[in-house]
């Protein structure tokens, strides 16, 4: 899937780093996916997208945590859309 990887990993980078000022990056990393990835691979994208998310956010404390729920409340909101 075009993109996936470099969305999955920035994310993961952003989610570690747990800045809440990161929020708009994320968001945008995800659209930026979502522009490129062709509509038939989107969906399936969004959910390794958030599975990954979810991972994190088990695994997180604190900021990263929350972070990590942002993530996924985003790409949730996302996966509905389409």
């Amino acid at each position: 899937m075009p993109g996936l990887a470099d969305c999955l990993s920035f994310l993961r980078l952003l989610i570690a780093r747990g800045d809440p000022k990161g929020i708009p990056m994320a968001t945008d990393a995800i659209d930026d996916y979502l522009a490129m990835a062709p509509v038939s691979a989107r969906r399936r994208g969004l959910r390794v997208l958030q599975q990954d998310a979810l991972e994190l956010h088990v695994t997180s404390v604190g900021v990263q945590r929350s972070f990590a729920e942002t993530v996924d409340a985003y790409i949730a909101r996302k996966l509905a859309e389409e």
